[in-house]
Formats: structure tokens, C-alpha cells, sequence
């Protein structure tokens, strides 16, 4: 049981317990050493001497230590110590997608295609690294205070040249988000991944999943053979562009949906432009259930055979279903096999359903999940809520409602009521658009965008803010009566004198100069000895060229030399001779 104060190697201080899964616990923790805070998974101890487990836990270190990208969660470290395995990662100060989902309900199409460039750049980095990620769903991306993502949880990434895992590990994945080729037993490519982002953007878009069931197998089954719902339908106000890039992510053939992330990311780009909002709705070029002719199935046996397999070919009545069949058999064994038993269809199962306890105070909860049988964690989830009273619980993570066995830790979720104030932080060099959009959504401020004089730089980014009006620090009341105003200032780029006088520009280039910026132009000339006729030695003005100014150069003029006439040199020698 790891603790509060307990060291990791020495090294990592545990601050508190932020999350707890299946296979392993999260710890927010302090490096010592580089005095900063991070993460660390460390592997639950009932799992410390299952090789298995231990090889997946691995598996996540190597997979996400290859990876570098800003929205992939950074790995530090990995190691054992005193039968502990850990991996020590990138501290995200923020909330997981689904957290953010169960707080807002749906999202705005302007943050869900933010969210969607930033999700789709960053597994395209990992299929160019040859990393599929195989488990893409909510909780498993984290989204920061600033709205930059991070993908996290790389357990069951597969490497693309990989062959071992592909038996083993074929049907691994939260079942919402699992792609047919994936749930049937076929096996992962990274068209699997572009699936499961389909099913993620439906999510953020509607607050729903696409396809329920009673149990992991009839989810499945839907995700083979059901066409996904209209999002149009759900929200009208969608435009049809982006219902087309759902359908053509979460095609049922592999062959119809993108190419690669990248093209799926290109996509999105341009989904909400006025030419696009009406485009024709996406039809599939190959038909969605595509089965090989050749394709073995069981054929029915009586009670004295054994069972044989035999060809099903098109003419065959019922091909379709019988292979749907088959292949959620091959998914139920596969998930049997695992030990991933996400819903009980064993008999004398004791699994007790979770109790709505909202508006009850913490210790109420507790005290009535504790009755039936629950273990109930000793740190809460924090949230907002503008209908549930402070110290109240608002819920509950595994959800209100669903059933878990016995002694399954539940973690409650207690409200800090109403958040009515907010402080603001420093927003430099952050993109405008993404905090405007945070303050305007989320905090009912009123955000101007002014632009300030910077001078240009090659790698300068006209989207990132450069100043604000209000401190950081400053406590502002969230009000859409009374909104809170803050200014953001970008910059507004100018061009500048160059140097005349350094880079030896010619009278002629800087009348042009002055043509091009409608200067008024005043050129000096004087005697010099020290420089070549037609020298600028000097300009009135630098910095910032204002159209219409009066700009003057100083010009060097040499002044001729005279010569003497053949006399003048003759009456010279007869004075120095009557001398």
C-alpha cells in the first residue's frame, strides 16, 4: 500500500492518490531531485507477481517513452523498488475529457474541433513512431486549465511490427470505443484508432455514446453491424460537414474511413468553413460488411459429430448473421480469456448496484455503500455544481446506477458549490483564441483582443498573447449578469527602417524605399574628405515606418580639386627665383 510521504527510489515523494484502476494507482508526488511535481503509476500489489500484468505495465513505459509530442503525455522515468513497479510521467494540472463531459454535458463544435486537431496531431505522431494506442476513449486524455490535451495511458499500445501481441491482446479496450475489426478478434491497425476517435468526437459533440447494450457482447455486436446515429439529428445546428467526418471515421470497413490520422486531421482543419457547412452527406465507396467468401464458420453439428468447418458463400441465407455470431463468440472468449470481464454473465455473480447517493453529506455516502458491500476510497473528486449544495456528494465514479461486484472502491464526488469566483491566470504566450474561448465559455468574461506595436521576428506567432489587463492573481466573480472584463494583447507586427548607413544603401535605393511607404523624402548633402561622393552618413529617423512620414538623409558631396594651367605653374617658379 503505498502512502502519503512514502519515497519511490528515493526519489519520488507521494503527495496523494489521484486516480485508481484496474491495474494500477496514480499518485500525484514531488521529485526531489528536480524539485517539480509528477505522476506516478505505480502497478496495484495484488498484480506485482503476475508476469503478464508486469509486461503490459512495461509495454506503456516503452511505447510512450519512444514518443515526443506536445499533446502525448511525457514519460520521465520507470523502475521497480521494493517490488513496486512504477512509471513516473508528466503532471497534468487539469481534468480528463470525461470528467470535463459529466461537468458540461456536450461541448461546442469550435472546442470539439479544437480538441479533435489536438488529439488527431498527436496520434499521428504515434502511428509515424509505429505506436498504435488501441484504447482511445475520454478517460484516457486529459485536457489542462490552458485547453491543451494530452494523451495518456499507453498500456495496450501495440507496435505495428508486432506479432505477438496480436492473439493476446486483439480484444483489449474499453468496448464503447472498440472498432469491429478490433472486438471481432481481427486484430489492430492504425484505422483502428481513426474508429475510436469517431466514436470520441460523436461523444463530445452529443454527451452520448453511440451504442448501449446490457452487456460487453450486445455493445459489441452493435459497433459490427449497427450504423451509427445521425448527430444532425441530435443537434440539427451541426453542419453537415462535420457529421461527414464522424461517418467516414466510424465506418464499419476499414476501407472506407481515412486513409491515415493525418488526412482525417487535414479534415477537421476545414470542417466548419461557410463552403463546406452544407457539403453532400459522405456515402460509403465499398459496402460496410464486407465478409470473404472463404471465410470458415461452425457448421451445425449433431450430438454424435464432432464439429467441422465448411464455406459459406454468398448465396448462402443468413451469412451475415451467422458470421456476427461467430465473431462475438471469438470477442466473449478472448475477453474471458483476459480476465476483462466487463459485465457478470456468470451465474451466482454478486455483483450490487450503485446507490444513488447525491445530496448526501460524504459520511452518509459512505456509510451506505459500506452497507451493501463497497470499499469507498479516502479521497474525493472535487467539482463544481450549481444545483448541489458544498460538501455534498454529486456522484459517483464508477457512475450511480451501474453494478460492480463487491468490494469495488468507489470514489465519490463532492461539491465545492457554486463556483462563482475565478482567478485569473498569466495567459502569455498562449494561443488567444483557446483562452477568449475558455473565458468567454467557461467563466462568463468579457474578453477584448487589442493589438500592441512588436517589431517582426522570423519565427514570431501573431496568436499568442503578449500582454493583459488584469494581473494574474486577480479574483474575478463569475457573472453573465455582470461578466468580467480582461484585454488580451497580441501583436500588431510593423516593419522598421533598416540601417542605411551599416548596410551602404544608395541615395537611389532609399528614394525607392521612400516610393514604396509614401515617405517624404529631404536629402542633405555635404563637403566630406573622409567618405566616397554619395555616402549616407546619416538618417532622421529608425524603428517603426509610419506611412507618409518625412524622412531625412545625410549625403556625402566631395568637393573637386583644382587643377593649375601650364602659366600658373610657370609665374610660380619665376617668384621662387626672384626670391
Amino acid at each position: 500500500m503505498i502512502t502519503k510521504g512514502q519515497r519511490i527510489n528515493d526519489r519520488y515523494e507521494i503527495i496523494k492518490s489521484i486516480g485508481e484502476g484496474g491495474m494500477a494507482n496514480v499518485y500525484l508526488a514531488e521529485d526531489i531531485i528536480l524539485n517539480r511535481k509528477v505522476a506516478i503509476k505505480v502497478l496495484r500489489g495484488d498484480l506485482a507477481n503476475d508476469e503478464k500484468f508486469i509486461r503490459r505495465f512495461q509495454r506503456e513505459a516503452i511505447a510512450a517513452s519512444s514518443l515526443s509530442h506536445p499533446n502525448i503525455v511525457e514519460m520521465y522515468d520507470v523502475g521497480e523498488d521494493n517490488g513496486n513497479y512504477y512509471i513516473v510521467m508528466e503532471y497534468v494540472e487539469g481534468k480528463t475529457l470525461k470528467q470535463l463531459l459529466k461537468k458540461r454535458g456536450t461541448l461546442t463544435p469550435t472546442e470539439v474541433i479544437d480538441i479533435m486537431l489536438q488529439l488527431t496531431d498527436g496520434i499521428a505522431h504515434a502511428h509515424d513512431s509505429y505506436i498504435i494506442h488501441r484504447d482511445l476513449k475520454p478517460q484516457n486524455i486529459m485536457i489542462a486549465d490552458n485547453g491543451a490535451i494530452k494523451i495518456t495511458d499507453f498500456g495496450i499500445a501495440m507496435a505495428l511490427n508486432s506479432t505477438q501481441l496480436t492473439q493476446t491482446n486483439s480484444v483489449m479496450g474499453s468496448v464503447h470505443y472498440l472498432p469491429p475489426e478490433q472486438a471481432s478478434g481481427k486484430g489492430s491497425t492504425t484505422k483502428s484508432d481513426i474508429y475510436s476517435i469517431g466514436i470520441l468526437f460523436f461523444e463530445l459533440l452529443t454527451g452520448k455514446l453511440p451504442f448501449k447494450g446490457d452487456n460487453a457482447v450486445e455493445i459489441a455486436l452493435k459497433h459490427m453491424k449497427d450504423p451509427i446515429p445521425s448527430v444532425r439529428k441530435i443537434n440539427p445546428d451541426l453542419p453537415q460537414s462535420v457529421e461527414n467526418i464522424i461517418l467516414k471515421a466510424t465506418a464499419k470497413n476499414p476501407k472506407n474511413r481515412y486513409n491515415d490520422v493525418r488526412e482525417m486531421y487535414n479534415d477537421l482543419k476545414t470542417a466548419l468553413d461557410e463552403n463546406r457547412i452544407n457539403e453532400p452527406k459522405y456515402v460509403y465507396k465499398y459496402p460496410e460488411h464486407e465478409v470473404d467468401e472463404k471465410e470458415p464458420v461452425l457448421q451445425e453439428v449433431k450430438d454424435d459429430e464432432e464439429p467441422v468447418a465448411k464455406q459459406i458463400t454468398d448465396e448462402k441465407e443468413g451469412k451475415t448473421n451467422i458470421v456476427i455470431w461467430i465473431l462475438a463468440a471469438v470477442f466473449l472468449i478472448g475477453v474471458i480469456s483476459l480476465g476483462i470481464i466487463i459485465y457478470p454473465t456468470f451465474k451466482g455473480s454478486d455483483n450490487v448496484k450503485i446507490p444513488d447517493v447525491t445530496n448526501l453529506t460524504v459520511e452518509q455516502a459512505e456509510k451506505a455503500l459500506t452497507n451493501i458491500g463497497f470499499k469507498v476510497s479516502n479521497d474525493t473528486i472535487e467539482e463544481y455544481s450549481d444545483t448541489i449544495s458544498e460538501g455534498k456528494v454529486i456522484g459517483t465514479d464508477p457512475a450511480i446506477g451501474r453494478s460492480r461486484p463487491k468490494g469495488t472502491v468507489i470514489t465519490l464526488i463532492e461539491s465545492l458549490g457554486k463556483n462563482d469566483t475565478y482567478v485569473i491566470e498569466d495567459y502569455t504566450g498562449k494561443n488567444y483564441i483557446e483562452i477568449q474561448t475558455t473565458l468567454e465559455k467557461l467563466y462568463k468574461m468579457n474578453v477584448t483582443i487589442e493589438k500592441k506595436d512588436v517589431e517582426i521576428t522570423e519565427d514570431m506567432d501573431f496568436q499568442l498573447i503578449i500582454g493583459q489587463s488584469l494581473e494574474p492573481g486577480t479574483t474575478i466573480t463569475i457573472s453573465e449578469d455582470v461578466p468580467a472584463k480582461i484585454i488580451l494583447y497580441i501583436p500588431n507586427v510593423y516593419e522598421q527602417y533598416p540601417d542605411f548607413v551599416k548596410e551602404g544603401w544608395t541615395v537611389g535605393e532609399v528614394e525607392e524605399f521612400a516610393k514604396k511607404y509614401n515617405l517624404v523624402l529631404d536629402i542633405k548633402y555635404v563637403e566630406s574628405t573622409e567618405y566616397a561622393d554619395g555616402t549616407i552618413i546619416n538618417q532622421s529617423r529608425t524603428g517603426k515606418i509610419v506611412e507618409g512620414a518625412s524622412l531625412t538623409i545625410t549625403v556625402t558631396h566631395v568637393k573637386d580639386e583644382i587643377v593649375p594651367s601650364d602659366d600658373e605653374e610657370i609665374l610660380g617658379d619665376d617668384e621662387e627665383n626672384n626670391e
